[in-house]
Order: structure tokens, then sequence, then C-alpha cells
């Protein structure tokens, strides 16, 4: 160090003298390692909205670091999120049990010690574990947050919107995953085709990525943290009946080998906050105050606008009273115009075993105010339960980069009993409100019911057709029979006729009763014989000769 002790301690003491309500971290460290009780480490109140990273190497002691800060916020009436990777925040719900490390930190720290237990709220993604289920529709998750889940690239991500769009236009509820993925089958369908090529932006090819990654999503229980009923984050904000603060812990040990899931669920929790609370600017207290673990998770592999709308969120929610405290191993872990936004810093060791970790720390190193530390060889030397810290001041200047031997939590430093979360669990008034999940009839549903009715249209139509088919059959070999009937009336009057006009041609033939007289053979013969007769006596009469006697 390029200062004397007492200037560094000096320097600590004055500029984390705050007057209004703080958060005390625990006693300034010197060079050599001893703790000054009398320069207290702190952290304004009215500061906490001013978001924050705790960051450090894993066994570092952020979690008790998390812990410790949301103990003092709850004792002071503000509201905190919790997001519990490993289990152990539920210790918060049961006092702390003491012994010699315990002991030995509040002595050299200088601080009072008191087991506590804090009022909790157990919550569980979708019911997977311990705590009131926490469920949100697809469709206010929206296609951003869901992209990221899903690991969709920036062109697939916007084809999705465009899929929410057509849902909405349509008036399709997208409560579940299963309702997506009917949507998207639709659009790829037979029947879909023309409203698939409507929406102009959304290939086959792409909405056939979009539901292959929906079914593997599906396939590894995604199910469950979607639809209804949907949670109220504004049951984040509510105090205990004694006027703590209520902390609010999602338990998710359930949900690790999901860890994008869960990291993009908690920015969903933040981003709904931030659509419904009232603008308050500058608050005494924040209205809560919101701690983000695992947030490297958050920013991993994420799509522009992703970021764009994290960057939005982080800068536009502090003025609603809502402070962000991101945890992560690294600063690097969070992109930079994020990590330009978050005013106080609780750094642990950090590790510099590979290049990229040196990279890391020589980057880390430079984010910090000017110190007459030698910070990059104290952040790989610090020791558990210690750390550095520079906050902003309630006149929003930085303070001093401090040492800190940090003070211990006074609530359990370790899972709480499962009786102790199951009874909290089973009291909860929110329970009866989001413990059964609810059916209503969204998209699949009712693209469900607009297909059979597709189907029994389509039955009708081939019955009337085959109907149709038959009564044309009918009718014209009725017409045919009709023709024939026709065709042989017609033939028996022409013969009738014929046979007519032959018998008038006979009649009109056939002579009278004096001309069938004169034409008999025995009327003929009668006048032959007459002929012979007369004749003779002509002849006689001509030649003279007379008839003999």
């Amino acid at each position: 160090m390029t200062e004397s002790t007492d200037s560094i301690v000096d320097e600590i003491r004055a500029g984390y003298a705050f007057e209004g309500p703080a958060l005390e971290f625990g006693a300034a460290v010197s060079d050599g390692g001893t703790a000054h009780p009398d320069a207290v480490v702190r952290i304004p109140l009215s500061a906490m909205n001013r978001h924050g990273l705790v960051a450090g190497a894993t066994g570092t002691g952020k979690t008790k670091t998390l812990q410790l800060m949301a103990e003092q916020l709850l004792a002071q009436g503000v509201p905190v999120f919790l997001a519990d990777i490993k289990g152990d925040l539920s210790g918060m719900a049961s006092p702390g049990q003491p012994n010699d490390k315990v002991a030995a930190r509040t002595q050299d720290v200088g601080m009072t010690w008191t087991p506590t237990a804090y009022p909790v709220e157990f919550y569980s993604l979708g019911g997977q574990g311990k705590g009131i289920p926490v469920r949100a529709a697809v469709s206010t998750f929206g296609p951003t947050l869901l992209s990221k889940v899903l690991g969709l690239n920036a062109t697939q991500e916007s084809s999705l919107g465009l899929v929410f769009h057509y849902a909405d236009a349509r008036g399709y509820y997208l409560d579940t995953i299963a309702d997506l993925r009917a949507v998207v089958q639709h659009l790829t369908s037979d029947e879909g085709k023309a409203d698939l090529k409507e929406l102009g932006g959304l290939s086959s090819a792409t909405a056939g990525v979009i539901l292959r990654e929906l079914i593997t999503f599906s396939d590894q229980g995604a199910d469950a943290f979607f639809g209804l009923p949907e949670f109220d984050t504004s049951a984040l904000l509510r105090s205990a009946a004694d006027g703590r603060g209520l902390a609010s812990v999602l338990e998710l040990p359930a949900v690790q080998d999901r860890p994008q899931l869960f990291s993009t669920f908690l920015m969903w929790l933040l981003a709904d906050l931030f659509h419904d609370l009232p603008e308050v600017g500058d608050v005494e207290k924040p209205k809560l105050v919101f701690f983000f673990d695992e947030a490297h998770l958050l920013f991993d592999d994420a799509s522009k606008d992703f970021l764009d709308a994290i960057q939005q969120t982080v800068r536009l929610i502090r003025s609603k009273g809502v402070g962000v405290f991101f945890v992560t191993q690294s600063p690097k872990d969070v992109p930079g115009d994020v990590l330009a936004q978050l005013g106080n810093r609780v750094q642990h060791a950090l590790r510099a075993f590979t290049p990229d970790d040196a990279a890391a720390l020589k980057a880390a190193v430079k984010t910090y105010p000017k110190t007459a530390y030698d910070l990059e060889e104290l952040l790989t030397t610090l020791g558990t339960g210690e750390a550095v810290v520079t906050v902003l001041s309630e006149k929003g200047a930085p303070t001093p980069v401090a040492w800190t031997r940090m003070r211990a939590p006074e609530s359990l430093m370790a899972p709480s009993p499962d009786a102790t979360v199951d009874a909290i669990v089973a009291a909860s008034p929110l329970l009866a409100q989001y413990g059964t999940p609810v059916e209503r009839d969204s998209a699949l549903e009712m693209l469900d019911k607009a297909s059979a009715e597709r189907v029994l249209a389509d039955q009708a139509a081939a019955e009337a057709a085959e109907r149709a088919t038959a009564d044309a059959a009918a009718a014209e070999e009725a017409a045919k029979a009709r023709a024939a009937a026709e065709k042989a009336a017609e033939r028996e009057r022409a013969a009738a006729e014929k046979a007519a006009a032959a018998e008038a041609r006979r009649k009109a033939n056939e002579p009278g009763v004096v001309e069938q007289v004169v034409q008999s053979s025995a009327f003929r013969s009668m006048l032959r014989s007459a002929g012979t007769v007369l004749g003779r006596e002509i002849t006689r009469s001509v030649f003279g000769t007379t008839r003999r006697r």
C-alpha cells in the first residue's frame, strides 16, 4: 500500500459516515489484516435502488453477503426477493446457531449478533420443489425471453415474435408451451399454409426449428413452469404483520439442471414488476430489492434485443423504487452497458489461475475508484467473508474503496428444516390462489375445436356431395327412363299410325258387293256361259243359221 494504515482507515471512516438509515457490511480492514470496528463500512438505505454487483469466486461468501443484506433490509421494512440456487437461503426462516466462528467474527468487527428468524415466503417454479408455485402465461412471458430460454438465434427470435403476433391477432390464448406448439403446428400444416404465407417473415423451415425446440423444451419438463394462474408480482412487495419486510425466496434446487430457464424466469419477474409499478423517483428506502443470483446465466449467448431489454429494465426500474443486485463470479460476466448502471459493488475474492482470469482481474481493478489499496493483489488474497466494497453515498458520489470484514448473518447459515419450510408454505395465504393449476380454452383447445369443426364441415360437405352425386345419378337414370319411355311410346304411336294407315289403304282398296259379285268366279263362269250362248245366237243371226231344235 502507498499510504499509511491510519490514513486509509480515516478515509473509510469519513467516507461511510452517513446520516440516514444504512445497512452495515462490517468493519474496515487495514494493511496487515487488522479489522477496525470504529470504521464501519455501510451502504445508505436510499442507495439500495441504485443497483449493485456482488461478485466473487465460488466459496468466497457471496451467499452470506446476500443473506446479510437481506436481513437488514427486512429489519428496516424493505421486502426482498432472493433466488435460492443451492437451498441455503431457506435458513433465513430460522434463527442462527451460535458457534465459535460466529463469536470470533462478531468480536473482530465489534458488532452485536442476535439469533433471529425473519418472515419468509417460499416459492418454486411451477411447483417444482417446496413453495408456492410461480407460473407465467407464455403470452406474457413473451418471445424475447422465451427465445433466450430456447437458445434461438436472432432470426428465429424475430420469427417467434411473428408467431406471437399471429396468435394475438387471432385471439388464441398462449397460456402454455402446448398452446404455442399448437399454433406453430397449425402454421406448418396444410390448413395453416395460407396464414403462414400472410405472415411474410416466417418461413416454414424456421417454424419447423422453433417447433422442434419447443418439443425438446417440453420433454425437459418445462411445461410445468408455464400456465395459469399467473403469478402476480405485486405479492413480492408485501410486508409482514410486525412491520418487517417479507423475504420472497424462490427455491431453485429442483431446476438446477435448467439454468437458462430459471435465470430468464427471474428476468420475467423483474420485467413484470417494471411494467406494473408506478414511477416514484428517488425514495428514502426502496420498495423492493431484487437479488439476481447466478447472473452470468442471464447474459450467456443472449441476443442483442435481449441485452437491450435488460439494460432498459435495469436503467428505468430504479425510478420505480426497485433495486437490483446482480450476483455472479466475475464482473466480466455482466455486459458493460449493464455494469455501468450498478452503483454499488461488493467484490469478494477473484481467482487468477489462467490468462483469462488474470485479464478479468485487471479489468475488474480498472472499474474501481482510485484507492491506496493494491487491488490487483488484494482481490486474489481476500479471505472467506471478506470483500472490497464501494457504494454510492447519500449524495450519489462513490465512497472510498474499503477492504471489509463482513459481519455474520443472524439467521441460520444453512437450510431450514423441511418441517419449518413445509409449515410456512402450508400457512401461506397465497397457497389457495396459486396452489392448483387452472385450465381454460386457450390456443390448443381453440385450434382443436376449429379443427374438429373443419372435420365435421368436411364430412358434411362430403356427405352433401355424395347425396348430390346420388341425386344426380338418380335424376339421370329417371331422365333416361323417361326418354326410353317416350321413345317406346313414339314407336308405338308410329306403329299404330302405320297400322291405321295400312288399314285405311286396305279399306280404301276393298271392292263393293256388286264388284265382288262381278269379280267372283261364279259370276265370271255365268258370264262366260251366257256369252257363249249369246255369241252363238248372234252368229246364227249374222250367218243365217238357226238354233237347233
